[in-house]
């Protein structure tokens, strides 16, 4: 079975001045992955002639596709259509077809169908057009030496339709496209990635050749990817996660590709309960966290940002002898403020974040990084010092994902 290889080529110089973020190339590439075909390379090039043709030239060598973003433009910085004219040997005409579509498209808005916008119906005389449903620029696909390049508009959302409705069924019909790339992700919480891989080090070690294990750390949480391109079945992939797991139980959260705010989601939405929250030092990035997922409104009830101690003595009930004795960032603080938001807006469970962030703040008791973080739950609640490494955005960062890491374990314990 024929391997085959692609590169994603992003044109734009705002991607190399950190103006944009690639979120393009990261998209693409998971996509094409799932359709069988292999990543090699990500190239980003700036918006000049030279390195367009450079960029697309290497990469004709060594793939079977170029897949080429940005540049479409109307204006004169969008030169990728003229450079791939004069890379594969042709000239642009006009095209009716999508001449017809962009007058459609602005019928509405006429100020915009100008001399400029009367480009982007010009296209190479030799390549396959393909529509842009949502775009003016045109989908453009070309051949040489039996590989092909395919150029597509920026633009995000335009891109991703144009490689979910032209693009990936013109390559599947043309390239009698494998499925035979299989990726399988497990997701642990609580475990560093070097004692996670002692513990499986016999299992891995046992792995055939036709199965890779890559290991994907990011706060606190470590993602375990198998893959196999195009030499293992998918009856033989189960039987590797079948014999990992026992050994990961008591750290699994997910058994798929998931955040761990999309594994609680669908948890809370399935036993239709709900969740508030508390927050002093991560000051609502817990709550963007519950906030993140499409229907979130079924389970995620609200929040209180208690940053300041009259909110969590007035709002949420912490005792002002607890303030006083034990402080904000205390066991007997967080304890009062997730009982307190839960009794607040009546939910079955709440979580509550009272930490010193940093950079100031810290003393020798409780230095900068030390979060106090609390459960309510139906069964009781339980409360956990944590301590985080880092700047003030990694510190908070880490304590909103371990808040819903640790409950996600917690429910895993009390719940059997």
């Amino acid at each position: 079975m024929k391997t085959i290889l692609a590169e994603i080529i992003t044109i734009g110089d705002e991607l190399l001045i950190g103006q944009v973020v690639n979120t393009n190339a990261t998209w693409m590439a998971q996509v094409l992955n799932r359709a069988g075909i292999t990543v090699v390379q990500v190239t980003t090039v700036r918006d000049d002639s030279q390195a367009i043709w450079n960029a697309v030239s290497a990469a004709m060598t060594r793939v079977d596709i170029v897949l080429t973003t940005g540049g479409l433009g109307p204006t004169k910085d969008d030169i990728t259509k003229t450079v791939l004219c004069g890379y594969f040997h042709t000239q642009l005409v006009e095209d009716p077809r999508v001449r017809a579509h962009v007058l459609a498209l602005y019928k509405n808005r006429p100020e915009v169908l100008n001399s400029l916008t009367a480009t982007q119906w010009l296209v190479p005389s030799h390549a396959t057009i393909l529509p842009n449903r949502v775009g003016s620029a045109p989908i453009m696909v070309f051949g040489k030496a039996k590989r092909l390049l395919v150029s597509m508009p920026g633009v995000p959302h335009e891109m991703q339709i144009a490689m979910t409705e032209q693009v990936l069924p013109f390559l599947r019909e043309h390239l009698n496209l494998s499925e035979g790339i299989i990726h399988r992700t497990l997701v642990v919480y609580g475990i560093p990635e070097s004692s996670l891989a002692l513990r499986i080090e016999k299992w891995e070690k046992a792995l055939p050749k036709t199965i890779h294990l890559a290991y994907l750390p990011k706060q606190g949480i470590v993602r375990l990817r198998l893959s196999s391109y195009g030499e293992a079945t998918p009856e033989q992939m189960d039987e590797q996660i079948s014999s990992l797991l026992p050994l990961i139980c008591d750290h699994l959260i997910a058994t798929d590709d998931l955040t761990p705010h999309a594994v609680l989601g669908q948890r809370l939405t399935i036993n239709k309960q709900t969740i508030a929250t508390a927050e002093s030092c991560t000051g609502g990035r817990l709550a963007a966290l519950l906030n993140e997922q499409s229907g979130s409104s079924a389970y995620y009830m609200g929040s209180v940002i208690a940053y300041d101690n009259s909110v969590k003595q007035q709002v949420l009930g912490v005792s002002p002898e607890t303030l006083s004795t034990d402080g904000a960032v205390s066991e007997a603080c967080v304890r009062q403020m997730a009982e307190g938001v839960r009794r607040l807006l009546h939910t079955d469970y709440a979580i509550a974040t009272s930490g010193i962030a940093g950079p100031t703040g810290g003393t020798p008791d409780k230095p900068v990084g030390t979060v106090w973080i609390a459960w309510a739950t139906p069964e009781g609640t339980y409360a956990e010092c944590c301590y985080f490494s880092g700047d003030r955005n990694q510190i908070t960062g880490n304590a909103a994902m371990a808040s819903i890491g640790k409950l996600l374990l917690l429910l895993k314990n009390t719940q059997r």
